[in-house]
């Protein structure tokens, strides 16, 4: 098949009927529905049966998806709508925080405006094709499905598939590379395959009654998706939200394009490995091993993707009830350590998501979940359903802690982090939190900022993500050697409420902190840093800018202790960063006697 594909790629009928027959193979013809294309591929009048094939697709009923329940019903924003007339003059949307880049009227699929691995990697998912789709729908202007096929076989014939090691996917610099290699480490990486293969099944949607989604471009459109899917199959992320990602996608595959011979297979493998790592990814009180807010609700979003699918075609039965049940606790956990205002923390990579899509979010896991009171209260923006009965509460398995004195906009919220090690997205900050009071993130997290590139962009990487960007304590400002809190003590009730725990955050030196609100307005906060170890010992805290008008702070320390403020940074968008105050207080500790700081924030 990847034989004929590099063919076809030069010329769609230069050999149409060897590639046909080729495609025609991978499907089940003894189908319901296909029998007219069996018989014309059986005298091997190949035109006729691609012909036959793509009006029983356009006919075809029962198979949608949750995105596109109805392509004649679609409408498109103004945003899309944009997003789809640039792309007619190669002005490709690649991805939020980036500008739209002209690649070129002869498609430079290799042109890398900034030295970020990111920005590759989001071109090869193709996300100004949907919108494209949109537009032919709501305009029926035909510019957009020619343009869109155009491109779409474009990317064929300049991104071949060429040996590569599944470590060099993830690699941050090009070195020992071949040209070839290089360019198959962006197009092929298993992550952005997987969003093809799902999002070319909307393009499918939107684009098979077009007059330029001819018979033949069918077929080849049917050939790639397969080489697609089967790629992915034997290429898998060996574990985190991107096996999420590639699992669910093809489950969709296996839904959609049930003619296929394979499809069953591919659902199957979906389902298998969705149900394998909610059991291994997800701890029993709901949190997802990334330890990064953002990423949990994408894997929620994943999670409910499948079982909406399942639904749409008929295999809910496929997931065990283990796999709603520890679903439905990830959508508690989010809802626990959010603010009123919908919004998440900015641990690890998190980023700050607008309460229109979130709130859309809680309206579909209602759907999945109706007699979840919690749910249906967020779903409604508290209309409907009925929040907890207790204020603060603990994740323990996870690490997660939520001091609050009310769920309304004027209260007073802190998320503690202080859990196990955290996978890719979880970053060195074991023992930090976030404060929010009257709708004003106090001490905001540090988020992400940029993810991989060149040796400027990974400085900035690792400015953001290292121990001193957070709001916790360093030796020598190095980041954790350790993640691994335990927690020693939880007291959620009373007028003074305390957490105490423990981390062994460096060789030879452990760090304790425990934190008591009291009565609803003061935090105190106690740093007890002990063992062998020696070296200049920091406590680093991180207000946003103007919150201290909200607090006032105190900081005590032992003899010696000194006290400076830097430069700062904090991001809640990818590509995007603002200015703060960081506050560090400083003592040298010479042998094992433990060194404690104890923090006061009193609010306004």
């Amino acid at each position: 098949m990847v034989k004929l594909f590099s063919s076809l790629s030069v010329s769609l009928l230069m050999c149409f009927p060897a590639f046909a027959d080729g495609v025609f193979d991978l499907l089940d013809l003894q189908r319901p529905g296909l029998e007219k294309v069996r018989e014309c591929r059986e005298r091997e009048d190949y035109m006729d049966a691609a012909e036959a094939l793509l009006e029983y697709y356009r006919g075809r009923t029962g198979v949608c998806t949750p995105e596109i329940p109805n392509p004649a019903r679609i409408n498109i924003s103004a945003r899309d709508k944009k997003i789809a007339d640039d792309a007619l003059d190669h002005r490709f949307f690649v991805s939020d925080g980036y500008e739209v880049y002209f690649y070129g009227d002869d498609i430079n699929w290799r042109y890398w405006p900034l030295p970020e691995n990111e920005l590759r990697w989001q071109l090869h998912r193709h996300k100004w094709f949907t919108p494209m789709g949109k537009a032919y729908r709501t305009t029926g202007d035909d510019k957009y499905a020619l343009e869109w096929k155009r491109q779409y076989l474009d990317w064929i014939s300049k991104n071949p598939q060429v040996d590569l090691d599944a470590e060099e996917f993830e690699i941050t610099d090009n070195k020992g590379l071949s040209e070839a290699q290089e360019n198959m480490r962006f197009a092929w990486r298993p992550l952005e395959v997987s969003h093809r293969i799902q999002d070319q099944i909307f393009q499918f949607q939107l684009f098979v009654d077009a007059e330029a989604f001819t018979p033949e471009f069918q077929v080849a459109f049917l050939g790639n998706y397969h080489r697609h899917v089967d790629y992915l199959s034997h290429h898998f992320s060996k574990k985190g939200n991107h096996l999420l990602f590639e699992a669910q996608r093809m489950l969709y595959a296996g839904a959609f394009f049930p003619e296929f011979r394979d499809a069953a297979q591919w659902r199957q493998t979906g389902v298998e490995i969705l149900v394998r790592e909610i059991r291994s990814q997800v701890y029993p009180d709901g949190g997802q091993w990334e330890l990064d807010p953002h990423y949990h609700l994408a894997c929620i979003n994943i999670f409910c993707k499948a079982l909406r699918m399942a639904d749409l075609c008929g295999f809910r039965g496929e997931f065990p009830q283990d796999f709603t049940d520890k679903l439905e606790k990830m959508m508690v956990f989010y809802g626990e350590i959010c603010y009123p205002d919908y919004t998440n923390p900015c641990f690890s990579d998190a980023r700050i998501m607008g309460k229109k899509e979130v709130v859309a979010d809680w309206k579909r896991w209602s759907e999945l979940f109706p007699d979840n009171d919690f749910i249906r209260y967020m779903a409604t923006e508290g209309r409907e359903g009925a929040l907890p009965g207790h204020l603060s509460v603990a994740f323990k398995d996870s690490g997660f802690f939520v001091f609050r004195s009310s769920r309304s906009m004027d209260a007073v919220q802190m998320v503690v982090k202080a859990g196990p090690p955290g996978e890719w997205h979880c970053q060195p900050d074991n023992g930090t939190f976030e404060l929010w009071y009257k709708g004003h993130r106090l001490f905001p997290d540090s988020g992400s900022y940029i993810y991989a590139g060149d040796e400027q962009v990974m400085a900035w990487r690792n400015l953001f993500r290292s121990t001193a960007f957070h709001n916790t304590v360093t030796l020598d400002n190095k980041d954790l050697e350790v993640t691994d809190s335990r927690t020693i003590l939880w007291q959620p009730d009373g007028k003074v409420q305390k957490l105490v725990t423990e981390n062994p955050s460096y060789s030879g030196l452990t760090h304790r902190r425990t934190i008591q609100f009291i009565c609803g307005r003061r935090f105190v906060i106690k740093d007890e840093l002990f063992g062998d170890a020696v070296g200049k010992v920091a406590l680093h805290l991180h207000p946003g800018p103007g919150a201290g008008q909200y607090f006032h702070l105190k900081v005590k320390g032992p003899c010696g202790m000194v006290n400076r403020e830097e430069l700062g940074w904090y991001s809640e968008q990818i590509k995007e960063k603002q200015p703060r105050p960081h506050l560090i207080w400083e003592v040298d500790k010479k042998g094992k006697c433990p060194i404690v700081f104890t923090t006061y924030i009193d609010l306004n």
